[in-house]
């Protein structure tokens, strides 16, 4: 049995955020927890709760207890960007663009 979750538009870049998504991949969901927990990356944080939410829809929806999941894969996939403008010299302008993501963690039951 696989259960998912997925948090969208999250204000993180993608490609920082990917580092801790494939830390968490094969291990429990308690030792996942730990992970995200002490990481000190903003990231680790997002993926934390969308890790508990992939955990709390298991219980809910299909019964498997927390302590028998492990994370099968945690994907981080881009999403929109905010397009701004930095003023710089000479009346000339520098582009910023704000990433999102879109956070997605899969639990299974078996190894």
């Amino acid at each position: 049995m696989e259960v998912s979750a997925t948090t969208k538009y999250v204000r993180m870049s993608p490609l920082k955020a990917r580092g801790v998504a494939a830390a968490i991949k094969g291990l429990s969901v308690a030792d996942a927890l730990r992970i995200t927990e002490f990481n000190a990356k903003k990231s680790a944080a997002q993926i934390g709760k969308t890790l508990k939410s992939a955990a709390a829809n298991a219980e809910a929806n299909e019964g498997i207890s927390a302590d028998k999941l492990i994370v099968k894969d945690a994907y981080i996939d881009g999403g929109p960007t905010l397009k701004r403008f930095r003023p710089r010299a000479r009346g000339s302008a520098s582009p910023i663009r704000k990433r999102t993501s879109h956070v997605t963690v899969v639990l299974t039951d078996r190894k």
